[in-house]
């Protein structure tokens, strides 16, 4: 599978200073796809990258401009992303778990991205940061109305499994 949207830095020849790098149209709408998106209009990240021996940290912030459907009632509305990010870029060491070893994760290894060799795709590692910061439950402006109109109006009738159940066609129930 090619990334959607590939930015490939040598750690020998690293940019100096904040950097910006954009998402051209095909890359936004490739990433839409992917993301399950209706669109992603603008999609930028302000980055300064920075090598301590084969140790790359990459900071800064990436502002997007998406569309996206509502949670609740389905319609397209628009959300504006604006997050900070700090990734580390280490060299992969190839001592991978096995299935059965018990591993532990601090919060500071869940954004240390491994490469081999010489180059990484920050461009992909921009990509994976924006759908962290995409909102999967995002409502838009009509969901109160659509909770009304479905009977997924809250607590007060039952809570939201009464409103599941209510969705649910009624049958006849059989004896055995």
């Amino acid at each position: 599978m090619t990334p959607e949207f590939t930015r490939i830095l040598d750690i020998r020849q690293l940019p100096v200073g904040p950097h910006d790098y954009s998402a051209d149209e095909t890359e936004r709408r490739r990433l839409a796809g992917r993301f399950g998106l209706s669109a992603i209009e603008t999609f930028t990240a302000t980055v300064t990258v920075a090598a301590e021996n084969d140790v790359v940290s990459a900071t800064g912030r990436i502002h997007a401009a998406i569309i996206q459907p509502c949670a609740i009632s389905g319609e397209d509305f628009p959300v504006r992303i604006d997050e900070p990010l700090a990734l580390r870029f280490i060299p992969a060491t190839g001592n991978a778990a096995s299935p059965d070893e018990e591993i532990e994760i601090t919060s500071s290894d869940c954004d240390e991205i491994e490469y081999e060799g010489l180059t990484f795709d920050l461009g992909e590692a921009l990509a994976q940061s924006l759908a962290l910061a995409i909102d999967p439950f995002a409502e838009g402006p009509n969901a109160d109305k659509a909770r009304a109109e479905h009977g997924l109006s809250g607590e007060s009738q039952g809570g939201a499994f009464a409103a599941l159940a209510a969705l649910k066609p009624s049958t006849p129930e059989r004896g055995n």
